[in-house]
């Protein structure tokens, strides 16, 4: 789908905190044409003097006419992310251009019914969680796993929400991997993502999956490689990284 060149206003209809510091806008765009999951735009602010500041962000829900979702985690010195992560109210206005981004898109309608495993890292779970919930729109959902690694349990982006949907018959299958602190009564201790959390039947090199990855540049080249190294074809994993 090609982005259109134009920028939009849009005006924030709601705020939904994530974790302690980070949330998710959503946001009402006129005109917006639609988008993929996997997808990602531009959000410009524009300072009293006239400063402008673009990020760019992916966008965490499937299309829905003139709504779309992104959630926003602040980085430190930051120009935009603070700002989105801790001052935007409902009501306030911002610009957005999109959507962007063709290659790293799951569309859960266009017939191919190969499993789908994704790795996020971190807040790299935000574009994933656009194609969990596609898949929810899909005649006969594909069978799709979201591994997902984070530093402690109250940085799980989306945790009501994916463990309600892989309680469901026919859910999704959501793992997590802890890496600093895992939660009281785990069986896996905390630390990095390793080949055996990659290994789960349905989601093998000879299962044929669809694999996407996304999260900070380390760690998508240390997810990639362990799934090549166990056999995934190179075309079959997309990647997206930041930082």
């Amino acid at each position: 789908m090609r982005a259109p060149a134009l920028w939009r206003v849009a005006v924030v209809a709601e705020v939904r905190q994530e974790t302690a510091d980070a949330r998710t806008l959503v946001l009402a765009a006129d005109g917006w044409p639609g988008h993929l999951a996997g997808q990602h735009v531009d959000l410009r602010l524009t300072a009293e003097d006239g400063y402008r500041a673009v990020r760019s962000y992916s966008l965490c829900a499937p299309a829905d006419g003139a709504r779309l979702e992104v959630s926003v985690q602040p980085v430190a010195d930051g120009e935009v992310s603070p700002y989105l992560a801790g001052e935007v109210r409902p009501g306030d206005e911002l610009e957005v251009r999109g959507p962007l981004g063709g290659w790293f898109v799951w569309d859960p309608a266009d017939g191919v019914p190969d499993p789908v495993l994704l790795v996020g890292g971190g807040s790299g779970v935000a574009p994933l969680m656009a194609m969990v919930r596609a898949r929810l729109s899909a005649p006969a959902p594909a069978p799709l796993r979201l591994l997902h690694s984070v530093r402690a349990p109250d940085q799980r982006w989306y945790a009501a929400e994916l463990d309600r949907l892989a309680a469901e018959p026919g859910g999704p299958v959501v793992d997590t991997v802890y890496t600093r602190r895992a939660p009281a009564g785990a069986v896996r201790p905390p630390g990095r993502l390793t080949l055996p959390d990659l290994e789960r039947p349905g989601w093998r090199a000879e299962d044929a999956p669809r694999c996407f990855v996304c999260g900070p540049t380390a760690f998508v080249e240390a997810v990639s490689g362990l799934l090549v190294e166990v056999g995934h074809p190179p075309g079959r994993i997309r990647t997206e990284r930041f930082g």
